[in-house]
């Protein structure tokens, strides 16, 4: 089942009509409040992340976590290996998210989810550093093939006119995941000891991914993977209920679907069989361009002095004289908290402002707070008795996390599948875990050497590659506010896509 010809074409004459009706849905009506209970199961997946990310970098200042495997206290090579074995099983997790259009994007994440509670188990109870190495190999793994699917899954069932906002979110729930860390383990560093302080926090791992695999079953497919199905009457049903509010006869329903359709019959989908085939990445000046978004998104998103942070942040704060265990852990439990509260905001301002005006603002804004804390910290370790050199140089980290969270964070899985096209989807968001994981596995290495070689050298490092992301977003990165998925296509296909970008909406229908 299908448009037929005579409601196709009537969608194509009306077009605005579709457009204008949009501001008359219900952001409040119930068909929007199931949805919204669906996405926030969906973001624990981001939650998920979010623990384990803040997770090792809170264990490795921990003394006793130190003794136990004989790893050295200040995040060198041995350190590293146990951090960078996360970025491996990204890489290799990230080949197979062509399941995520074999079996649709809920069966993904149910497995992801339930291979994370596996590889909780392990490592709560490694008795030895290989087992512990292992247990996090397998976790990244699972995770990523979850996190895949999970940014896929929200773009694709979100509403365009508040796609960012809805989409958006999910990635600042990587706050949360790393508040609820950061509090367990501050928590039990002063009530508990031995090793069970930082046992508990490793067992506790498991609930988010543990509540994502009790409630998945009872979400909805997506409706773009469904069409592709040829699963047309149910995929209606969805848009209808949860787009619509319910209302059958709203005209975004049938402008959805025949996008959708038309998208899909002109693209198809990847299968388990062509997945491995890339060339549909690259194979057109459109596709190219679209690969480049998703790649540069990607690697910024991890290699824009963020990671310095959320990995190393205790060592940092070492750096400048806080050396006392609880006050570092303290400090990591605050960052995270004002992160979580910027990256929620910056989500709904992505659908008001646009992505790239956001972005651009925030490469300028982390480039300033980075070159503050270079020369504060350079204050400081020239002069020890500098203290407000000092607290100058922890404020402006907080202050570079929130800039950076109030625009990167909600964007940087959803960005990327914005600009794919449906057919590019999965193979592209495969792309995008391969070099996010480069970057991190990048990060990894060279951020406990460099902090402690060249020290406040590595921040002007990051000043000037942060400059350098801001004219390459403001020369190529498409604007994807307001449009659906398929609407992208036209963009794309111009010749500057970036130019064709900028045109409002509203100019190009009564155009």
């Amino acid at each position: 089942m299908s448009l037929d010809t005579k409601q196709s074409t009537d969608m194509v004459e009306n077009a605005s009509e579709p457009r204008s009706a949009l501001a008359s849905l219900q952001i409040r009506g119930k068909g929007a409040k199931k949805l919204y209970m669906m996405c926030a199961l969906v973001y624990l997946c981001s939650a998920m992340n979010g623990y384990d990310g803040s997770l090792m970098g809170l264990i490795n200042a921990i003394p006793e976590y130190q003794a136990y495997y004989k790893l050295g206290s200040n995040g060198a090579a041995s350190t590293g290996l146990v951090f960078s074995i996360f970025q491996i099983g990204q890489m290799v997790g990230a080949l197979f998210s062509w399941t995520c259009d074999w079996q649709g994007r809920k069966v993904p994440i149910f497995g992801g989810c339930f291979g994370v509670v596996v590889a909780t188990i392990t490592t709560a109870v490694a008795p030895n550093l290989a087992t512990f190495i292992g247990g996090r190999f397998l976790l990244s793994f699972c995770s990523t093939i979850a996190t895949v699917a999970a940014p896929l899954y929200l773009v694709e069932i979100s509403p365009p006119q508040y796609r960012a906002t809805l989409a958006g979110v999910y990635n600042t729930l990587y706050y949360l995941g790393s508040i609820l860390a950061t509090f367990t383990i501050y928590g039990a560093n002063i009530h508990i000891g031995g090793n069970l302080k930082w046992r508990l926090p490793l067992w506790l791992q498991m609930v988010c991914p543990a509540l994502v695999c009790l409630g998945v079953y009872f979400i909805p497919e997506s409706p773009r993977w469904l069409i592709g199905k040829g699963r047309y009457a149910e995929a209606r049903l969805i848009i209808v209920e949860y787009h619509a509010n319910g209302d059958e006869t709203h005209p975004l329903v049938n402008l959805e679907l025949y996008e959708i359709e038309q998208s899909l019959q002109v693209q198809g989908m990847t299968s388990a069989r062509n997945f491995f085939d890339i060339r549909i990445l690259f194979n057109t000046r459109n596709r190219r361009y679209r690969l480049m978004c998703c790649v540069a998104m990607a690697w910024f998103g991890q290699f824009s002095g963020n990671n310095i942070a959320s990995y190393y942040l205790p060592i940092m704060n070492a750096n400048v004289g806080i050396k006392d265990t609880n006050m570092q852990l303290l400090l990591n439990a605050i960052y995270a908290v004002t992160g979580w509260i910027s990256a929620t905001t910056g989500a709904r301002f992505h659908d008001i402002v646009g992505r790239r005006k956001m972005l651009m603002g925030s490469c300028a804004g982390i480039a300033i707070c980075l070159a503050i804390v270079a020369g504060t910290a350079a204050a400081y370790e020239h002069n020890h008795e500098a203290f407000a050199a000092s607290r100058a140089s922890i404020a402006f980290i907080f202050i570079f996390g929130v800039v950076f969270a109030f625009s990167f964070t909600p964007m940087q899985p959803i960005y990327p599948a914005e600009v794919l096209s449906n057919e590019m989807r999965a193979k592209g968001m495969a792309v995008f875990q391969l070099t996010a994981g480069c970057a991190g596995f990048v990060n990894t290495f060279a951020v406990p050497l460099a902090l402690q070689n060249i020290r406040y050298w590595f921040y002007v490092f990051f000043v000037f590659w942060d400059v350098f992301e801001f004219v390459f977003i403001y020369f190529f990165f498409v604007e994807t506010k307001g449009r659906t998925l398929e609407e992208l296509d036209e963009v794309f296909d111009a010749k500057n896509p970036r130019k064709a970008s900028t045109v409002t909406l509203s100019a190009r229908i009564s155009a």
